[in-house]
């Protein structure tokens, strides 16, 4: 059946009319056309174009079944859905899941490091010059096992690179009771590997609230490593969250010096690559916070954050702000020097100075979604529908609280200072303009600028781009 005549097929009709008109599907992220999806993957900039895949049920608005997904685009924006990159093979090592891993370009030829499982082994896909069709390495896995004699928790999410002297990988794991793990393996061809040594090691969590080898920290999943303004980043998902270290790469070993973590809310698995101009460029997966029956109903579920360029600050942090090519979706301005009633409609970039003045707390309340900054505890905070998600933000004295927040349906991402973000979701019962106060306590904050866009969509229905 010709593509054509499969969209002219009533269900799928009625779906896509039902998706397109689903107000808290986002307009400006990306996602897929329906569906489920999660973990970026193997971003990587090629030939004038970056690529993006991501773990992806073709099957449902369910987890199951993992595929690669596929998007490219030539400005961050606008994204071109492509062809499904990778498919479990019946009988082969990723037969029940294709999971995360990495791109590379080796010799010139682009190629997919990833996890098939059970168990859990890496495997390897190479593709024409268009990255359109891939072909799996005939003899995969080519790692079969974590090292010999160790008591692994985990062994998935490969992050490949390339160094003088050949490729190397790092693979998330942990040592059962220990603590999670990176493990270093090297290679000439990205087919014949030897395992090195732990790259980066912690330890696990007694007190974790959830159970489990990831939730507690045994297991570290999808690490991501690469060189930053003259230090090296680790970072991994492991307790819910991102942690990232900064610090020495040296004779094939990581010391950290710093730690952070990249954002505090509903943000998992991030990926990043560098550009053509040296940018180091992240996505991260952005999760639901509503039943798995709501996802199945609305027929779409997980969203993709917007690209964010990290740097390194003097004080061996994170630096985080939105890609500056965001700034083309903008509408039309709104300055203002009083805070307004509302803000106009619930796809908007914010951007607000917030002098905080003697108040121990300042801040903005979004229809009922409030972002907080404390003074006294250094602490950035938002509640959203009965959940709380806080972290550390220390601004010295004389510097402004600077937010700039993106809503886009359900979802908000909050950039805080350029060294700050969370992400959340808020589930409107309807579209429509956002009530907005300003937030004070122990004091009164002044309001220095307040602009706001209406961001323009990416695809005229919700479905591509």
């Amino acid at each position: 059946m010709r593509r054509r005549e499969f969209l002219t097929l009533p269900a799928l009709a009625a779906a896509q009319n039902k998706l397109a008109a689903d107000f808290q599907r986002p307009q400006y992220h990306f996602l897929p056309p329906a569906n489920w999806m999660n973990d970026p993957n193997g971003p990587i900039w090629w030939k004038g174009r970056y690529h993006l895949f991501y773990q992806y049920n073709p099957n449902g608005a369910f987890w199951g079944t993992m595929h690669w997904g596929h998007a490219s685009s030539e400005d961050l924006v606008h994204w071109k859905h492509l062809p499904v990159a990778l498919a479990p093979t019946p009988g082969g090592p990723d037969k029940d899941g294709v999971f995360t891993g990495s791109a590379a370009i080796h010799d010139g030829v682009p190629a997919l490091i990833y996890t098939g499982v059970h168990p859990e082994v890496q495997c390897l896909a190479t593709s024409d010059d268009q990255m359109l069709v891939w072909k799996k390495y005939p003899a995969n896995p080519v790692i079969a096992a974590p090292p010999p004699g160790m008591q692994a928790a985990g062994f998935r999410d490969p992050c490949v690179w390339r160094e003088d002297d050949g490729w190397y990988v790092a693979i998330g794991s942990g040592y059962k009771g220990v603590g999670g793990t990176a493990l270093l393996y090297r290679s000439d061809d990205l087919v014949h590997w030897s395992y090195l040594r732990p790259l980066f090691s912690g330890t696990l969590n007694p007190e974790a609230s959830k159970k489990g080898p990831v939730a507690a920290g045994e297991m570290w999943e999808c690490p991501d490593f690469f060189p930053l303004g003259g230090k090296h980043v680790l970072y991994v998902s492991t307790e819910g969250t991102a942690k990232y270290w900064v610090g020495r790469y040296e004779k094939q070993q990581f010391h950290p010096e710093s730690t952070g973590i990249l954002d505090f809310g509903g943000y998992y698995a991030p990926k990043s690559l560098a550009d053509a101009g040296g940018r180091r460029i992240v996505w991260g997966w952005i999760q639901e916070q509503r039943s798995v029956d709501a996802q199945k109903a609305a027929g779409w579920s997980g969203v993709m954050s917007l690209p964010r360029v990290l740097t390194l600050r003097r004080d061996g942090s994170l630096g985080m702000e939105p890609a500056p090519e965001l700034a083309k979706l903008r509408g039309q301005s709104r300055r203002y020097t009083k805070l307004p009633a509302q803000a106009p409609g619930d796809n908007l970039e914010i951007a607000c100075r917030l002098n905080p003045g003697s108040a121990h707390e300042a801040g903005l309340n979004l229809g009922g979604l409030e972002v907080r900054y404390d003074r006294v505890f250094r602490r950035l905070s938002v509640l959203a529908e009965n959940r709380a998600r806080e972290g550390h933000l220390a601004l010295p004295p004389g510097e402004p609280l600077d937010l700039r927040i993106f809503l886009d349906g359900s979802v908000v991402e909050i950039y805080a200072n350029g060294r700050a973000c969370v992400t959340e979701r808020i589930y409107r019962p309807r579209p429509g303009n956002i009530d907005i106060s300003l937030i004070a306590a122990g004091g009164r904050p002044r309001l220095e600028s307040l602009e706001m866009w209406e961001m323009q969509p990416i695809s005229p229905d919700r479905l591509t781009t």
